[in-house]
């Protein structure tokens, strides 16, 4: 018993769809993670060490290879403090 060719276009359609939406998404997730694959299970001190980077580098995925952190790093701490002022008796 042959196939309808008819049923072959809808299928070729859902096909190519699915292809390209999984592309272009797989696509999008490389750009924001500056061509590096996706992090996946992240625990705490991954997500600290992102921070630090992003501190250091100004983005997430950015690493730093110099021995010393640049002045400014000193100063954009990720806590929020207040000025404590000194009682000198």
């Amino acid at each position: 018993m042959p196939i309808p060719f008819e049923a072959l276009v809808p299928f070729g359609l859902l096909t190519v769809m699915f292809a390209v939406t999984g592309t272009g998404f797989s696509a999008a997730r490389r750009i924001t993670n500056e061509g590096k694959p996706t992090r996946h299970s992240l625990d705490t001190w991954e997500e600290n060490m992102m921070e630090r980077d992003r501190r250091l580098t100004g983005t997430l995925r950015g690493q730093s290879t110099e021995p010393i952190a640049p002045k400014q790093f000193a100063t954009n701490s990720i806590w929020q403090t207040e000025k404590v002022e000194r009682a000198f008796i």
